[in-house]
């Protein structure tokens, strides 16, 4: 087992296509984890190991693994470059202490590139730029390095020099030992280490002094010296550069070509030379869920109490194992772990070290480690699994709203239970999947987060459970709001089995801008005093209303104010004041010129200049409005913001008008009211 300062935890990450399972597929061949490394486009890599991923030839789920270099222990897990799936990255960036960026040497910062990079600013995370792709023709090294400072607002720092491009490229310059290093593009090979060549020394030089002169930016020590002209040491700058990088204060940038085995050693160096282990970055933070005001820090040591971190839920042979990333203390099968959220405690059966769709046996979890265990029946995506006698509550992995949903049914009766089954064991394992019955048409519907998304879940039901399902055409997950404002007033009068029901409620909505959400208050008027619960159960009332509006659908930005409240002597208001708010808010809802909202996407079209209008004609065709065209690199890049509706089926119209060159991007962007 190694000691915490010896371990990493990292994840690959990039933009579809950029070549991150051949990173990692790398990754594990030179260090020996696997004897032959498979190849994406052969549809036999050992991270994109789920059917669907070989077949598609993308990364579906973040796939675990843990291998050895150079005396370290790296656990890595290889994630999603497809927005469909972003969940998957948002809760792997969230456990890890640094991530790989991969980047397209000729394709630059992408779309999904950004949203991951984002993310990792969202939780600090320390992260090296990788250029794939240098031998493609178009490649440029330095395009992309202004590429990641211009539009990511990051700084990136090359730390080699590329010798040769495109065909000619066959090696990189480390600028900080000064030496070069050629690679043959043989598997089993190492790189060759020889001099400078003479023509580039001028530009090693040039960037060298670039590199001494970042580092000296961002540490007092190095910059003293540095204005000295002192001579600094290669032991000094890279202590200091890897204080920078755990900082989140540069980005050091390598380069080579995955496929071709051209600098995956050096990045693999650089991994451990630069990005933090467990013992480097600050202790996780959360609070008391007895008492949520007081904040507690558990430090990365085997000695405090318990902290870990559900952030995925797999299935396995049908049976449930959930990820863990150990933030402190320590726990061993059979031990009793307390979730926060349930406040149950739940037994650990077993615990593994996975390697993609592999296992090997634990005897024991320690500080710093992602580890799988089976037997916590209740735990999920975000759950908190701390010690029961020290017990403190980590910050949620943020689900995003799906929104877009399919009607699925059974081919037959029999089939419906297993169905059923399915579905659940779907939701436990993905947080942006959704499952609900229609009450007006019993009918099952599923929500995801784009064609792709429940298109895998239906394709994984078939596969891994054997249900076969209809699907009905995928649906738009439609809201409503008002655009005006108005006053509801209601009265509820039963007789109950002996029991008179009374209440009486008069609220009043208006229209909120765009994205504010639903802010529900009281502004009580009249003599009359009525107690809390009496207003607690109409405020339920309004709350259970707004769920669904005039046309059935949730409302969203509405404010809604409970005004005036009554109740009747001898009467149940409970009942009749909750019954009575929730009447009065469809009134003042159907008075206040209720309207649909539907999902906005943002676009984005990558495309070859010959294509360009037709591409910009077919987005406006389908009510899309253009907000930005810009070149990147050899390429047109449209940005536009359409009507989800408009856009099913629009992969394939896309690549029609563009001879299948242009690829696109969408994610969602806001809710806003009906296009045309």
């Amino acid at each position: 087992m190694a000691k915490i300062d010896q371990v990493r935890n990292i994840g690959v990450v990039a933009h579809i296509d950029a070549g991150k399972t051949t990173v990692s597929e790398r990754f594990l061949f030179h260090s020996g984890k696997i004897h032959k490394a498979g190849e994406v486009h052969d549809g036999e890599t050992q991270m994109d190991w789920m059917e669907q991923e070989r077949e598609r030839g993308i990364t579906i789920t973040a796939a675990a693994t843990t291998f050895e270099w150079a005396k370290h222990e790296i656990h890595l897990i290889d994630t999603p470059g497809h927005v469909d799936f972003t969940i998957e990255v948002e809760r792997s960036l969230r456990v890890l202490d640094g991530a790989v960026v991969v980047f397209c040497a000729v394709g630059g910062v992408q779309p999904q590139s950004e949203t991951v990079w984002h993310q990792a600013d969202k939780f600090h995370v320390p992260r090296l730029a990788f250029v794939n792709k240098l031998d493609r023709v178009g490649a440029s090294f330095d395009g992309v390095v202004a590429e990641i400072k211009a539009r990511l607002g990051a700084n990136p720092v090359p730390i080699q020099l590329p010798i040769g491009s495109e065909d000619g490229f066959e090696g990189v310059v480390d600028l900080l030992t000064q030496q070069a290093l050629y690679f043959s593009g043989e598997l089993e090979d190492k790189p060759e280490v020889r001099p400078v060549p003479a023509e580039l020394a001028g530009a090693v030089a040039e960037a060298r002094e670039r590199l001494v002169a970042a580092i000296a930016d961002t540490d007092d020590g190095i910059a003293e010296k540095y204005l000295e002209g002192a001579e600094l040491t290669l032991p000094e700058l890279k202590a200091a550069l890897r204080r920078a990088v755990i900082a989140v204060k540069i980005v050091p940038v390598l380069g080579g070509t995955a496929l071709r085995n051209k600098g995956i050693h050096p990045l693999l160096d650089a991994v451990i030379d630069f990005l933090p282990s467990p013992a480097d970055v600050p202790p996780v933070t959360g609070v008391d869920p007895r008492n949520t005001t007081e904040k507690l820090q558990r430090l990365p040591k085997n000695n405090e109490p318990l902290a870990a971190l559900a952030f995925k839920i797999a299935m396995d042979e049908g049976r449930k194992v959930v990820f863990l990333r150990v933030f402190s203390g320590t726990f061993a099968p059979g031990d009793e772990l307390l979730n926060v959220r349930t406040g149950k405690k739940e037994k650990v059966a077993r615990l593994f070290r996975i390697h993609a769709d592999k296992r090997e046996k634990l005897e024991k979890a320690v500080a710093g480690e992602i580890v799988a265990a089976a037997g916590l029946k209740d735990a999920t995506t975000g759950d908190t699994m701390c010690d029961p006698k020290a017990p403190i509550l980590l910050e949620r992995i943020d689900t995003y709203e799906p929104v877009i949903s399919q009607a699925i049914e059974a081919e037959n009766n029999a089939a419906k239970e297993r169905l059923d089954f399915a579905l659940a064991k779907m939701v436990d394992e993905d947080p942006t999947f959704r499952v609900k019955e229609d009450p007006d048409t019993g009918q099952t519907i599923i929500w995801g987060m784009g064609e792709l998304h429940l298109e895998v879940i239906v394709d994984r039901m078939r596969r891994e459970y054997g249900v076969a399902a209809n699907v009905g055409k995928p649906q738009v997950v439609y809201r409503e709001t008002v655009l005006g404002e108005a006053d509801g007033h209601a009265v509820f009068e039963r007789e109950l089995k002996e029991q008179r029901l009374y209440g009486e409620a008069t609220c009043h909505v208006k229209s909120l801008p765009r994205a504010s959400g639903v802010k529900f208050g009281k502004q009580l008027t009249g003599a009359v005093v009525v107690p809390d619960a009496i207003v607690e159960a109409a405020l339920q009332g309004l709350r259970d209303a707004a769920s669904s509006g005039a046309d059935g659908f949730p409302l969203e930005d509405v404010e809604v104010t409970l005004t005036q409240v009554a109740i009747a002597d001898g009467a149940d208001g409970m009942i009749g004041c909750r019954a009575a708010a929730a009447e009065a808010f469809r009134r003042a809802v159907a008075g206040a010129q209720p309207t649909r909202l539907e999902p906005i996407m943002t676009v984005e079209v990558t495309t070859d200049d010959e294509f360009l209008g037709a591409i910009i004609g077919d987005l406006n065709q389908r009510r899309g409005q253009i907000q930005d065209v810009a070149v990147r690199g050899v390429k047109q890049v449209v940005s536009a913001l359409v009507p989800l509706r408009a856009m099913f089926g629009y992969s394939t119209r896309m690549r029609s008008l563009s001879e299948g060159r242009a690829t696109f991007m969408m994610k969602f962007h806001a809710y806003d009211t009906l296009a045309g």
